[in-house]
């Protein structure tokens, strides 16, 4: 962009990680979204004030940032305190690159320890979440075929027994096969392709709201936090349904199976939404995203099984399948969202977060 342009800067705003130009005297030229958000600070007020008036910054990063002023250097830190006039502390590591234009000469870029660790954990989850749906459905291909061979054998065998006491085991074969193909089917269900239009969330927890308390009549109170202002989204109607059923689902049965005291009536669900602003979603950054929390007073999810709760078969209720998490993590994924966890005994909460816009 040139220099008579009245945003020269104005492609650093779409960085998801926080940008500041400094100006020969360590002053701000330049905050994008991204460092305004992280260092809850308004451009429009700091641009032109010292860096040292706005952030608390130790002597060594100072004095890196005026080596690389006088000699041109690059600079690399980790693990750096910055502690903003509000008083609050950021642990943050950062890179320090000489510019040249007219207006800056340092471009100073910040990224929050923690945001980089989530940012490396989703992308190692989605790698290996990848990896474990090619693998599972090489599986079920393997597993179709045979099976059905034996549900037909089964059925021609039942058609040549006399002796109708017999035709019990025929019917066992039969239908474990089918229950059987129906787990395949639900297994390869991710590998739909999205039919995404306009959605309104909350019509969509409203709907799930329905099936619960159908399902579970007297075990449950399902609590609304709406914040109804939030605007339509772009998605796949079912899938996000699903999603927000199987994670109810799953909150009303942990609830269930909870023992009874006598003094614990019946356990509550709330379903909450929020907007989210300048969030990063797998690396990148959008203005506004949704939030969705299905939250329980449940017993929580068991230890062992935390870290690996969203694998394909990997379930902490008897009989179950393992596959609620899986699909609704699959579900998320294909809208570009996020899903994490955070259970303790005594309560869960899911949270989505999806783009808008």
């Amino acid at each position: 962009m040139s220099e008579s342009s009245p945003h020269p800067f104005g492609g650093l705003d779409l960085l998801s990680s926080a940008v500041i130009l400094l100006d020969e005297n360590l002053a701000i030229r330049h905050m994008n979204p991204a460092a305004e958000s992280l260092l809850a600070m308004s451009s429009r007020v700091f641009v032109g004030c010292p860096l040292a008036s706005v952030i608390e910054c130790p002597s060594r990063f100072l004095a890196a940032l005026d080596s690389a002023l006088k000699h041109g250097w690059d600079y690399t830190g980790q693990n750096i305190d910055l502690r903003l006039t509000a008083g609050e502390l950021l642990r943050l590591n950062c890179a320090v690159n000489p510019v040249d234009t007219r207006e800056a000469s340092l471009l100073l870029e910040l990224w929050p320890i923690d945001q980089q660790l989530r940012a490396t954990r989703e992308e190692r989850l989605v790698e290996q979440q990848q990896a474990n749906r090619e693998l599972i459905r090489n599986l079920v291909h393997e597993i179709k075929n045979p099976l059905g061979g034996i549900r037909g054998a089964a059925q021609l065998l039942e058609h040549e027994l006399n002796n109708p006491g017999l035709r019990e085991y025929t019917q066992v074969i039969i239908k474990e096969a089918d229950r059987l193909q129906d787990l395949m089917r639900r297994l390869l269900s991710p590998h739909r392709p999205m039919q995404p239009g306009p959605v309104n969330i909350h019509e969509i927890l409203e709907r799930v709201r329905s099936l619960l308390t159908a399902e579970f009549p007297t075990l449950l109170t399902v609590q609304r936090d709406y914040d109804t202002s939030l605007p339509e989204l772009i998605g796949d109607r079912e899938q996000l349904i699903q999603v927000f059923l199987n994670l109810a689902r799953n909150a009303a049965q942990a609830i269930q199976r909870q023992p009874d005291d006598g003094a614990r009536g019946s356990g509550q669900i709330t379903l909450r939404t929020r907007v989210a602003r300048q969030t990063t979603l797998f690396k990148r950054r959008y203005r506004l995203a949704l939030e969705v929390q299905v939250i329980d007073d449940g017993p929580g999810i068991a230890e062992d099984i935390r870290e690996r709760m969203f694998y394909p078969l990997v379930s902490g209720r008897e009989g179950g399948s393992g596959l609620g998490l899986t699909l609704a993590q699959s579900f998320v994924q294909q809208h570009q969202g996020t899903i994490d966890c955070e259970s303790r005994p005594g309560g869960t909460c899911f949270t989505i977060r999806l783009p808008l816009g």
